[in-house]
């Protein structure tokens, strides 16, 4: 018996000292600690990078047209007009602008989550021939530029008799190869036992995909409506060349009212610029548990 074991078996004996660190551990987790804090600087600055020119729009909403580019850049305004918020509803339809904004994206948005998870769910769980070809090519348009179909779908938009309607943007916007891949790349993470037992079950495919792979899919659904009402919201081009109706504008046209000729309300378009971001802010942070959860997982299996 050792020493060691002597000194366990006498009562009232010293107990036996630890054993002693290796000298690199110190000096690892200094390591650690030093990376841990570079690291959180690094996000500190970049937040920072990003956020300063909503910072720079927010100060400049209430700023004089005359201080919004001074050089250098007055982070505190001389004097704060916060009028201009007000003035903004009177000097145009800003109410009209925003309703036909928040129609065009939550329309659109939910057909791209209708039509992209009900797609993504043949692609991803039913078999038939040539189904990956099929895929593979619908992904491909992801790479066209819009601008090399935007002209012979003008054309087909017209000859409907669309133009300067919402059903223009709408029919054009309803699907999206993106929203597929996406939804696709969750829906293959879901094991295939499930679908296969609920087919023993005599569940049809429709019933697969709206009783089990919907519910099971919260977070990419959530990533996906998020992305496309951003995006929608913010789109200016279509808007643009679609709709010539002032009462049919949304809030990124209406907000060129400040442009003219020769000069340009800059505070009233900042006004404008801080309004139009809050509905967008308020539906990210209430949803961007899900949106970052949904993110996370449709990348495990490609």
């Amino acid at each position: 018996m050792n020493t060691t074991a002597l000194r366990k078996a006498r009562p009232g004996a010293a107990p036996a000292p630890a054993p002693a660190l290796p000298a690199a551990a110190p000096r690892r987790r200094a390591a650690q600690v030093a990376g841990r804090a570079l690291m959180y600087v690094f996000l500190a600055v970049l937040a920072v990078a990003i956020l300063l020119p909503f910072g720079w729009m927010a100060i400049s909403s209430v700023k004089a047209d005359r201080d919004v580019f001074t050089v250098p850049i007055e982070w505190i305004p001389r004097s704060y007009h916060w009028a201009n918020f007000a003035d903004i509803w009177t000097q145009i339809p800003l109410a009209t602008y925003l309703e036909n904004s928040l129609l065009l994206s939550v329309v659109i948005t939910f057909l791209q989550v209708l039509t992209g998870s009900f797609a993504a769910y043949g692609f991803a769980k039913m078999r038939f021939p040539g189904r990956d070809a099929l895929f593979v090519g619908y992904i491909a348009t992801i790479a066209v530029p819009w601008q090399a179909y935007m002209i012979p779908q003008y054309i087909m938009m017209d000859k409907l008799g669309l133009v300067n309607t919402r059903w223009s943007l709408i029919l054009i916007q309803a699907f999206g190869a993106f929203g597929v891949f996406l939804m696709r790349q969750f829906y293959l993470t879901i094991p295939d036992e499930i679908s296969e037992a609920a087919r023993l079950d005599g569940l049809s495919e429709y019933g697969i995909w709206a009783r089990i792979m919907l519910p099971l899919s919260k977070p990419a659904l959530a990533s996906l409506a998020l992305l496309t009402f951003v995006n929608t919201w913010n789109d200016y081009m279509g808007p643009f060349i679609y709709l010539t109706d002032n009462n049919l504008w949304t809030v990124q046209i209406g907000l060129r009212t400040f442009v003219g000729q020769y000069d340009a309300q800059y505070a009233m378009i900042m006004a404008g610029s801080v309004i139009s971001v809050l509905p967008v802010l308020v539906i990210f942070l209430l949803g961007q548990r899900y949106f970052v959860r949904g993110i996370a997982t449709t990348g495990l299996k490609g």
